[in-house]
């Protein structure tokens, strides 16, 4: 029975990534699609540039930049008026 149970096991953990790897590929591309519309929403003249000269990647690329350099002033301006 034990034998069983260790030749059964590596079948069931692989059945258990597939079965994962299905769920989790329709929300992914929500946040993907989400994360556009927030990029077509808030992006400058050049990010946008990016967008339709290089693609996606390098565009989001440099809004990402862009919103985690501003987030970074914000939370080092509200740690210098404390």
């Amino acid at each position: 029975m034990i034998g069983f149970v260790f030749i059964a096991f590596p079948f069931v953990l692989l059945g258990f990534v597939l079965l994962m790897e299905k769920v989790e590929e329709p929300l992914s591309q929500i946040a993907v699609e989400r994360e556009i519309e927030h990029f077509l929403d808030d992006a400058n003249a050049d990010e946008l540039d990016a967008f339709i000269n290089e693609g996606t990647d390098s565009a989001l690329s440099r809004f990402r930049a862009r919103l985690g350099l501003r987030s970074r002033k914000r939370s080092n301006g509200r740690n210098g008026q404390s």
